[in-house]
């Protein structure tokens, strides 16, 4: 049987990927790389990935972080994601240091400028979507905590 991609005959467990690619093993997430039929076992803890955000709002950049980025970008007022960097609070703390001369005191939004928006088209190198990045993490993470089970 030769590879085809396609519709998965379900959305996949790890990341919610709809598109998948079919060989004689069966389908796998073309998202993520999740084999599906594997279910991952309902006594692991929940995958939890941390990330930095980047927000776009008019000429501001929002710089954040969250461990759950669905529930906290439902939660503000933006134009569009940019991209998103793994990573956590120290991250996002270096990040708030490297691009200081820009930050809007008292807060995490930031001017536009050339240092910034090079650094997140560098984050964002290799992928148009940002949350197909996000789930591609949950789904490595998932992998893992299955594979020390």
């Amino acid at each position: 049987m030769a590879t085809v991609s396609g519709e998965l005959p379900s959305a996949c467990l790890a990341c919610g990927g709809a598109q998948g690619i079919r060989d004689t093993a069966g389908w796998v997430c073309a998202n993520c790389g999740w084999r599906v039929g594997d279910v991952p076992d309902p006594d692991l803890p929940p995958v939890r990935v941390e990330v930095v955000y980047y927000l776009r709002f008019r000429d501001r950049i929002k710089i954040g972080t969250s461990g759950r980025p669905r529930a906290r970008l439902a939660q503000l007022r933006y134009e569009e994601l940019l991209a998103f960097e793994r990573g956590g609070r120290d991250v996002e703390q270096r990040r708030h240091a490297q691009f200081a001369e820009s930050r809007f005191p008292g807060s995490e939004w930031f001017v536009s400028n050339r240092a910034l928006t090079r650094h997140i088209r560098a984050v964002a190198r290799g992928t148009t979507d940002p949350w197909a990045a996000y789930a591609r993490w949950m789904a490595e993470e998932l992998a893992l905590r299955v594979s020390r089970g």
